[in-house]
């Protein structure tokens, strides 16, 4: 186990040494556990988060979205779009965070196109 996560660790670093994020454009990091999906939009010259959003919010609320890991983490990247366009964040750079650009992570970026952001 320790030897996937660090090859994890590995390819991020090398994502993150091509790519940051400004006041302007930010970086959208997406992490994916077992359980969950969180991504948040980070101002790398800062070093401050912008917004975090995860699939625990729509469980907190009524509206919770029942159905597969993946319809989540669409549901989440349109939920992060919304929130950056009411900061007036419409342009942003994708960090997939070492993980391969399929399943969840994928499904995040699709729905953060959907919402209106654009990368």
């Amino acid at each position: 186990m320790q030897e996937k996560q660090e090859k994890r660790y590995r390819r991020h670093r090398r994502v993150r040494a091509k790519i940051s994020g400004t006041g302007k454009v930010p970086r959208l990091c997406v992490f994916r556990s077992n359980k969950h999906i969180y991504a948040q939009l980070i101002d790398d010259e800062k070093g401050k988060t912008l917004l975090a959003v995860s699939d625990l919010e729509f469980k907190k609320t009524k509206s919770a979205v029942k159905g597969k890991k993946i319809d989540m983490a669409y549901k989440v990247g349109e939920l992060i779009a919304k929130k950056a366009l009411e900061q007036k964040i419409e342009k942003i750079v994708f960090d997939r965070g070492g993980y391969k650009y399929h399943g969840r992570v994928k499904a995040v970026a699709e729905g953060v196109r959907k919402g209106g952001l654009k990368f």
